[in-house]
């Protein structure tokens, strides 16, 4: 275990504490999975993930070859990308058969 104290000096340890206080309360299962959501200051990643038996299900970023190719019509393209990768994301999961997630 990490202590308190180390957990307040560094940005990546803040975020883990931050993961493990969120996954001490949410849970994914397969018929319900958990998204994961990482967002940089350039791009965001969206994860469907299974936590009974540890598996990614699904995943998608805004530098994916699905959406590299985007082409943004107005003022903040990152926006409009990472709206784009949420949609793309989710089409993805209805078509595996997934209809609700845990967030």
């Amino acid at each position: 275990m990490i202590k308190q104290s180390k957990l307040r000096k560094s940005r990546f340890l803040q975020r883990k504490r931050r993961h493990f206080r969120v996954r001490n309360k949410v849970e994914g299962s397969l018929e319900r999975p958990r998204l994961v959501v990482f967002r940089s200051s350039r791009n965001i990643e969206g994860q469907l993930v299974d936590d009974a038996t540890g598996r990614t299900l699904l995943g998608l970023s805004t530098v994916s070859p699905e959406l590299r190719d985007f082409e943004a019509e107005g003022k903040n393209r990152r926006v409009e990308a990472a709206f784009a990768a949420g949609k793309a994301l989710a089409e993805k999961a209805k078509a595996e058969g997934i209809e609700s997630i845990v967030f």
